[in-house]
């Protein structure tokens, strides 16, 4: 059962900071942020939260850090609020490159079709 709920919670927490990210107001983050992967400890303490950026991995990096060091406490009262949690997590973001770098295989892929 304990699984379940993490699941569960995991994708609530999910679903609850995407919508936060729309609405937070600082040019650090970039509008266009995406969630790649969202991992929960066991006892619901921690949430990595690994984060990606349309725009490049400059931009992701620089929403990371923003997210860690200014908005992190922001987020986690509002998903206390929003989900009604006894216990929220606290947040750790990490940039991820990875839908750059599909981007870059998808081209490479591409190329080779035209020969």
């Amino acid at each position: 059962m304990a699984g379940y709920k993490i699941n569960r919670v995991t994708s609530d927490i999910r679903l609850c900071l995407s919508e936060l990210f729309r609405e937070i107001k600082d040019e650090r983050i970039s509008k266009l942020l995406s969630i790649v992967k969202l991992d929960v400890s066991g006892d619901m303490s921690y949430a990595t939260v690994y984060v990606s950026a349309i725009e490049g991995a400059e931009k992701t990096e620089e929403s990371a850090k923003a997210l860690n060091k200014s908005a992190s406490g922001y987020l986690r009262r509002e998903l206390g609020s929003r989900l009604k949690l006894r216990k929220v997590p606290e947040l750790r973001f990490i940039p991820d490159n990875s839908i750059e770098k599909s981007a870059k295989i998808s081209e490479i892929i591409n190329s080779f079709d035209k020969t």
